[in-house]
């Protein structure tokens, strides 16, 4: 353990420790000031101003933190919840980890359906169900259904959905297959968040997504990477209603690529939008 140190030598410590990993995925410059000052508050429990003295035993508790993330494991195992929208999430080993750059994909579905009356939103590949949260508690009127393959992860999206007082439904099942026969062709919005690394291209991921994340979330193993995209373009259509919009989010790099399966799909206006905030992905939608 270092020395009595206050909270902004604590956070200088690790923020140069965090910098120089090699198993974190350094995609946004300052970053680790952020996930540093975020672990510290955690270990405190409470805020903080940078000229407070960090207690000699929580100083330890947020080194032993800090030397975790430098590994790769992510904050949110660390801590054992993540933040979305708003909202506290209980987080799981082996289920996907949220980015709070998927709240635009949250963000256009709402803004597409909070003014219709009795909206329905299915969010596929849903894992602990931040995005279908989201969506319920901006939209309280709305049916809300997210839909996972992994049980493990429906099981953690349905006691964030307990916990949270929000009465959005998870099931079980591979894209639609579980999802309420009734609501074919009565949905407003469809939101995914697929898998989209190609199978060749696995072995560039930093180990903190390669050792901490579920292969299953990462890739459908196709060779392209756009299997599960391809199905969803396919398969939505039955379950939108006219004038139902597919938000699909993707990385930069696919985007026109999905833009242009979307468009063969036959869906209309379809369009490339960004977070300013975070560009490191795209939303893509499409309405029938």
């Amino acid at each position: 353990m270092r020395g009595h140190m206050d909270a902004e030598g604590l956070l200088d410590w690790a923020e140069r420790i965090l910098v120089e990993s090699d198993a974190i995925d350094h995609w946004q410059k300052g970053r680790e000031r952020l996930e540093a000052e975020e672990l510290l508050e955690d270990v405190l429990g409470h805020e903080f101003y940078l000229d407070d003295d960090i207690p000699l035993e929580q100083q330890a508790d947020f080194e032993k933190a800090i030397v975790r993330r430098e590994k790769g494991e992510p904050n949110a195992l660390i801590m054992g919840y993540s933040m979305f929208a708003g909202l506290k999430l209980v987080q799981r080993p082996g289920t996907f980890i949220p980015r709070d750059s998927s709240e635009w994909l949250a963000t256009q579905a709402i803004s597409r359906i909070k003014r219709r009356g009795d909206p329905v939103a299915i969010d596929l590949a849903c894992g602990i169900g931040p995005v279908a949260l989201a969506i319920k508690k901006s939209v309280q009127h709305a049916t809300v259904v997210g839909t996972d393959l992994d049980d493990r992860s429906i099981k953690v999206a349905r006691e964030n959905s307990r916990r949270l007082g929000l009465d959005a439904r998870f099931v079980v099942g591979d894209l639609f297959s579980a999802v309420p026969r009734s609501l074919r062709g009565r949905v407003d919005a469809i939101t995914i968040h697929p898998p989209y690394v190609a199978k060749g291209e696995m072995k560039d991921l930093p180990d903190e997504i390669l050792r901490f994340e579920p292969r299953i979330v990462l890739t459908d193993g196709s060779s392209g990477g756009l299997g599960l995209v391809e199905r969803t373009v396919r398969e939505c259509q039955e379950w939108l209603q006219p004038g139902g919009w597919l938000c699909i989010e993707v990385s930069p790099d696919r985007a026109r690529q999905v833009m242009s399966v979307m468009r063969r799909g036959g869906l209309r206006d379809v369009t490339s939008t960004v977070d300013k905030g975070f560009k490191v992905t795209r939303v893509l939608v499409g309405r029938l």
